[in-house]
């Protein structure tokens, strides 16, 4: 299948990036290269239609990748025609499509809601080309997509995927808005999951399409990881692994020698890791919580049954205090850690905006939390 995905006709000549891109993806195949996040999510589609199965995925840059990662449509340098690799697996796949949308997201996502309603065969996708151009659908998440299935019966598994991760690019381009996602879960209504790493958004993605569970998937997805040395995965990570709601420590610590552990999701986790690494400490582990709604509490309790001797927790966030999972899910964590232990916040202070405006302001506080979280008094 991954071979399929990267043929291209000879006729069909590609622009000289984009040519790179798929050349890079050749040696991943072969073990040369590990997989980034943008081939996982390709090899994800190309399992799911071989199957099959529907493909349907819509937003304002959703062909190209708004970060250039996806490349699903391939333009033709001399005459501007499209060649789709996934439309090109077999006789019997089922129909990949993907629009590059109109900037009006409430009326696409509206659509997108309507189509995954009637359509349970098919995975759909709304992309935002940022995560806060969610703001401007608010009101079908508020009204449809979170509560459709308490008022009505009306069963969606919608996919959301909001680039989401503070690189300092300013209030606007920094957040998916992930705490108003968690203030309306109740009742199992919607997922909210943090991937990290392309193995994982390869077992999620196919999650969402073959188990037997229509509710919406709200995705955290990263920009800077897409390209980040540390987030890529082997090609037997994807071909035998499942999506794992809670990640334990990586390195080889010694579980009885660690003073305190670190929670957190999504892009800080590499922030968090480096900045250990450069240290050379080994008191302090780190847990990734990768899905945040429904709370995977077992998952946690397996992670965590290592270090019942440990009594300080911390809860690391990019975001302001104010946002992000720490106060929506601040009771989950209590209930996780044992009995006894205190539980911490470290990330930014509260704030009426979802960043700030200035990249030196960004690093200091960006270093400051790391700091934070990593510095045992």
């Amino acid at each position: 299948l991954g071979q399929k995905a990267i043929t291209v006709p000879a006729e069909h000549p590609l622009q000289r990036q984009v040519g790179r891109v798929y050349e890079d993806r050749a040696l991943m195949l072969k073990g040369e290269k590990k997989i980034d996040w943008g081939f996982a999510e390709i090899l994800a589609y190309a399992s799911i239609a071989n199957a099959g199965h529907r493909i349907r995925i819509v937003g304002q840059d959703s062909g190209r990748g708004t970060f250039f990662h996806r490349h699903a449509v391939l333009h033709n340098q001399n005459d501007a025609s499209v060649y789709v690799p996934l439309r090109h697996l077999s006789e019997t796949q089922g129909e990949f499509e993907v629009y590059d949308s109109a900037l009006s997201e409430e009326a696409v996502l509206a659509f997108e809601y309507g189509y995954a309603t009637a359509e349970p065969r098919a995975l759909v996708i709304w992309e935002g080309q940022f995560g806060d151009f969610a703001n401007g659908a608010q009101v079908v998440i508020d009204q449809f997509l979170s509560s459709g299935e308490q008022k009505w019966g009306r069963l969606c598994g919608l996919t959301l995927l909001l680039p989401h991760g503070y690189e300092g690019q300013g209030p606007e381009h920094s957040s998916a808005r992930l705490e108003r996602f968690l203030q309306l879960c109740a009742d199992h209504n919607m997922q909210v999951c943090v991937p990290s790493t392309p193995a994982q958004v390869f077992a999620m993605i196919r999650r969402q399409m073959v188990r037997p569970l229509r509710r919406p998937l709200i995705v955290m997805s990263p920009k800077s990881l897409l390209r980040h040395p540390l987030a890529t995965s082997t090609l037997e990570e994807l071909s035998s692994g499942v999506y794992h709601n809670v990640i334990g420590e990586i390195d080889a610590l010694d579980a009885k020698q660690v003073e305190r552990v670190v929670f957190c999701s999504g892009k800080v986790y590499y922030d968090l890791l480096e900045e250990r690494r450069k240290r050379a400490q080994t008191n302090v582990a780190i847990v990734r919580v990768e899905q945040l709604y429904p709370f995977p509490q077992d998952e946690m309790a397996a992670v965590l049954a290592q270090y019942q001797h440990v009594k300080d927790f911390v809860w690391c966030q990019e975001e302001p205090q104010n946002q992000g999972a720490w106060y929506c899910s601040q009771h989950n964590f209590w209930a996780a850690i044992p009995a006894g232990a205190k539980l911490s916040y470290a990330g930014r202070d509260a704030s009426s905006s979802p960043a700030v405006g200035y990249l030196s302001v960004h690093n200091k506080q960006q270093a400051a939390l790391i700091n934070a979280a990593l510095t045992i008094a």
